[in-house]
């Protein structure tokens, strides 16, 4: 390095003539301090400095040398190794996270951001976002929820495919969800059922068009006069529990569910790896665990204080509800059939519900129920195929042959009176 160069900034190339004009007596201490916007203290010791020093002694002290707060270059190559092996699709945010967790290397996002994008580490770029219209959230905690199923490779080729059904409070961002085969009418039921159990009834429920939460059918000429829409089964539960469903027109209506789904399949997915999980009964009991923590780090007060969540009802009348509900007619003998299956109705026969109309239920497991105005009522399967009356047959009879006589017809037979009466 040339040691006659002298590397200043801008601020201390400005200083540099001022200063010298002091030196040279052609102005005074007080003008100089004026015009940098310095004291007269300061600018008599940067007057002794540059006397001494010459023009390096208006550079900072501490420019080229490290920070006393930098980090050991051994502890930075150290970390860059563990992300390079362990987290190289890890943001700086969650990779700091887990190697405070996992490997008790407490650094600040910024640093290992830094690291990382000085050795090229940074997979991905922010995209701009187009300009959207705010929605405020709901004032209250349990005023309205979003709910959506979120298909992705959660299990990263690890186990079965698995969907996500997710739920977020639209006041405190509070979430939940539970994992399941596939996005279906059972899923969505026993999901709300297990959210209602553990949190209480919401306000409202915001979600999609899909066919499982809103009805593909054309209204019936009943409906129409009625001014009312056809209503699928979803629907139909949460109108019996006094829930509004408020069906959304875009996937950036719902936004906070969709940036929440997000957000679970970048950090989650991530957590379950390092965890190991293979199964749906792993992963729904790793997510219990990893909400709580969620939770506790992103969830906000809401504006105005109070849960507007409303108590479950108790005992079997929350499964009544949401389940799947189907009409059907007793017939003469007490049977019903649902599904490709006959029930028979207990004791066998029941006059009185002969022609009468009932509800069948079926749970999101699969069971099955008989509701007669409110009340369950006592059933059992028939097999498939019923026993039929075995009817010996009747011993075989010889036919008896008469021989064949031809046969005239009298002379008053009508037959006769019309012939006679052409001729």
């Amino acid at each position: 390095m040339n040691e006659g160069i002298v590397t200043m900034s801008q601020k201390e190339l400005q200083r540099l003539p001022v200063l010298e004009a002091v030196l040279k007596k052609q102005t005074m201490q007080v003008e100089a301090a004026a015009c940098l916007e310095l004291s007269t203290r300061q600018v008599r010791r940067l007057q002794g400095r540059l006397k001494s020093q010459g023009p390096r002694g208006l550079v900072h002290g501490n420019r080229g040398r490290s920070s006393n707060s930098a980090k050991p270059e051994k502890l930075q190559r150290q970390v860059l190794e563990l992300i390079r092996e362990e987290y190289s699709d890890f943001g700086p945010t969650l990779a700091s996270e887990k190697l405070e967790e996992r490997h008790r290397i407490i650094l600040s996002d910024e640093t290992v951001r830094r690291w990382m994008r000085a050795e090229g580490l940074m997979n991905g770029r922010r995209r701009p976002r187009p300009h959207r219209q705010w929605r405020e959230p709901s004032a209250c905690y349990g005023q309205m929820i979003q709910m959506d199923g979120s298909h992705h490779d959660w299990l990263e080729g690890r186990g079965p495919k698995l969907v996500l059904m997710g739920y977020i409070d639209d006041a405190t961002g509070k979430a939940y969800g539970r994992f399941y085969d596939s996005e279906d009418l059972p899923a969505a039921l026993d999901s709300f059922q297990r959210y209602c159990r553990l949190y209480g009834i919401p306000q409202r429920v915001y979600l999609d068009k899909h066919t499982i939460y809103r009805s593909p059918k054309e209204p019936t000429v009943e409906e129409q006069l009625q001014g009312k829409d056809p209503q699928s089964q979803f629907e139909r539960a949460l109108s019996e529990l006094g829930v509004e469903v408020i069906h959304a027109n875009s996937p950036q209506a719902k936004g906070r569910i969709e940036r929440l789904f997000k957000t679970l399949q970048d950090r989650l997915v991530k957590e379950m790896r390092l965890a190991g999980i293979q199964t749906l009964e792993e992963a729904n009991r790793f997510l219990k665990g990893f909400l709580a923590r969620h939770n506790r780090r992103f969830s906000r007060a809401a504006r105005q204080p109070g849960n507007l969540h409303r108590p479950a009802p108790g005992g079997k009348l929350l499964d009544q509800v949401l389940c799947v509900k189907e009409p059907r007619v007793v017939t003469n003998d007490g049977t019903i059939r649902i599904n490709g299956e006959q029930l028979q109705l207990l004791p066998a026969g029941l006059r009185p519900l002969a022609k009468k109309g009932v509800t069948v239920t079926i749970s999101p497991e699969g069971r099955m129920g008989v509701l007669y105005e409110g009340k369950e009522l006592a059933y059992r399967v028939l097999p498939a195929e019923r026993p039929r009356r075995q009817v010996e047959p009747e011993p075989f009879k010889a036919a008896r042959s008469f021989p064949q006589m031809a046969r005239k017809p009298a002379a008053d037979h009508p037959w006769r009176k019309s012939l006679c009466a052409q001729r």
